[in-house]
């Protein structure tokens, strides 16, 4: 079995004349993700952008009962 790592892409390549498990043991680079602020979530709760906080949050101010036609989401 041959196995061929190439880095600058991110890609494994593995060649086997037979059944072999190859494990890949280290994690990749991971993105940045988001500042989310759920400590006031509730059932319901809409994910939003408050800009004055900077942040993400899902807390009772919007939840998918808040949101309705016309309504000032």
């Amino acid at each position: 079995m041959t196995v061929d790592i190439t880095e600058t892409v991110n890609q494994v390549n593995i060649s086997a004349d037979n059944n072999q498990t190859v494990e890949v043991i280290t994690a990749g680079p991971q993105g940045p993700g988001i500042n989310l602020d759920e400590s006031a979530r509730v059932d319901g709760s809409v994910v939003y952008y408050d800009s004055t906080a900077a942040k993400f949050k899902a807390d009772n101010l919007q939840t998918i009962l808040t949101l309705v036609d016309g309504g000032n989401f």
